[in-house]
């Protein structure tokens, strides 16, 4: 089984087809298949680094790194998404643990907090993540914080 080659870059970085694919990526699954008309576009991604993996020239597997202090106190990884043509594949975990070494590589942090999806709460867990909030709606979806200490 092949697996995915993995690239991280700056929004600067980013080639013009590299940035279209993966916003038609984070469209497909955030607002195409869960169904919510919500503005993927929310000025974050100049801030953040983004990494992505990619499977026969194609990106299926991305997420989006945050220093500390931008979307919460600590660092953070956000627009958790893979393909659902390859979640078969487990490249959920790949991609979670791949964000996590980024986090400590880039930005020499190891303490982690993200916003997720209520129904994804035992897949963070298994990466070391707690539940921290209580539930909370965002664009109509149920969110939990979470903390990696």
């Amino acid at each position: 089984m092949s697996s995915l080659q993995w690239k991280i870059k700056s929004f600067e970085n980013l080639s013009v087809n590299e940035l279209y694919d993966i916003l038609r990526l984070r469209s497909e699954i955030f607002v195409v298949e869960q169904n919510c008309v919500y503005l993927d576009l929310d000025g974050k991604d100049k801030l953040s680094l983004h990494l992505f993996g990619e499977f026969d020239g194609k990106i299926v597997a991305y997420s989006r790194l945050f220093q500390p202090g931008i979307t919460f106190e600590n660092a953070s990884i956000g627009r958790v998404v893979v393909n659902a043509n390859y979640r078969d594949k487990k490249w959920g975990h790949d991609l979670m643990r791949e964000s996590i070494a980024a986090i400590k590589s880039h930005f020499g942090e190891s303490k982690i907090t993200i916003g997720a999806q209520l129904y994804l709460k035992k897949f963070y867990e298994s990466h070391g993540f707690v539940q921290t909030s209580e539930m909370y709606l965002e664009d109509d979806i149920p969110h939990i914080e979470m903390k990696k200490e």
